[in-house]
């Protein structure tokens, strides 16, 4: 999710977005990562891993394996979600691109979002695709006030997104930005950078002499949706490209609308244990290829994403 202190404030479930940092530091029980729905992602790929022209530079255990385990929280329409069964978005498509310049096949597995990172750190996946925001806080294994808690990890960025409120259609509650929630209730994934951002916001309305935003995380970004779509939170945060795709889908477009302008944008990395710095660099190189060769902006194309594109990718570039 979205930048902030989103994945899931960028996006991104900054998704903009944060798996918090009680993921960070391994806190979560991998068992709150448990398989939902499994995808090979990179299927498409045609080359054979020989004439693939990255693979030499893949480690040796990925070569041999000829798969990296991905592992994702696919309910981020259109970044990641399930459709017949079968995983879909702008990340597996990504990974489908990449699979063409390494030569294996990236392998899709959802969980939750809150466990990804404990997840990557534990050898469980090889790298984690879930519109994660990179920052600091994640790059370092550090809490809110800055205390090191356990292992960060690195981000290969390849998205960019901002920060969304997204309201019932109609906007009955006249909100216009995060700072009209003070003293209202908002809707949130648990573990993600956007709240943070509401807990953030949340402070200035009580420095301000205003009253507290009503927090409600929920498990599952789909939980959040439900309790805006019911009236009992004014508003929901999300990423941006998520939060659009939900106010032009859901409904035939009739449930939701995103106010405002996005906000507090970052990038969205690959995620990976900070030993892996082998894959690590091989995937950046890849990422510029995919951009070089315009199979990238195809697939930004497709799903209506093109506001995220880079023109490079960064190891670590979020603050």
């Amino acid at each position: 999710m979205t930048a902030s202190s989103t994945r899931r404030t960028t996006a991104m479930r900054s998704r903009t977005a944060a798996v918090g940092a009680i993921a960070v530091a391994g806190a979560l029980l991998l068992a709150g990562c448990g398989d939902q729905t499994g995808n090979d992602g990179g299927d498409s790929s045609s080359e054979s891993a020989n004439s693939a022209p990255l693979f030499s530079k893949l480690p040796k255990a990925i070569q041999d394996a000829g798969v990296i385990k991905v592992g994702t929280n696919a309910e981020y329409a259109p970044m990641e979600s399930v459709e017949n069964g079968k995983i879909v978005g702008v990340d597996p498509d990504i990974a489908d691109a990449l699979a063409k310049q390494l030569g294996v096949k990236f392998t899709f597995t959802s969980g939750s979002f809150d466990g990804l990172i404990t997840a990557v750190n534990s050898g469980r996946y090889d790298i984690a695709m879930s519109s994660i925001t990179d920052n600091k806080q994640r790059q370092e294994g550090l809490d809110d006030s800055g205390k090191k808690l356990g292992e960060g990890v690195d981000f290969v960025d390849y998205f960019v997104a901002g920060t969304a409120i997204y309201v019932k259609k109609g906007n009955p509650e006249g909100v216009n930005g995060i700072e009209d929630l003070c003293g209202k209730t908002a809707a949130v994934q648990r573990g993600t950078t956007y709240e943070e951002a509401l807990k953030d916001q949340s402070k200035k309305c009580t420095d301000g002499g205003k009253k507290a935003i009503d927090i409600e995380s929920f498990e599952n970004d789909t939980e959040a949706q439900t309790r805006v779509k019911s009236g009992g939170a004014v508003a929901g945060i999300n990423d941006y490209p998520v939060a659009l795709d939900l106010s032009r889908k859901a409904d035939n477009g009739n449930a939701f609308e995103v106010v405002g302008e996005q906000y507090d944008a970052g990038p969205f990395g690959i995620v990976l244990s900070k030993k892996n710095t082998e894959l690590r660099d091989v995937l950046k190189e890849a990422v510029d290829a995919i951009i070089a060769d315009g199979s990238y902006q195809k697939v930004l194309e497709k799903w209506g994403a093109e506001s995220g594109a880079i023109d490079k990718s960064a190891i670590n570039g979020g603050k």
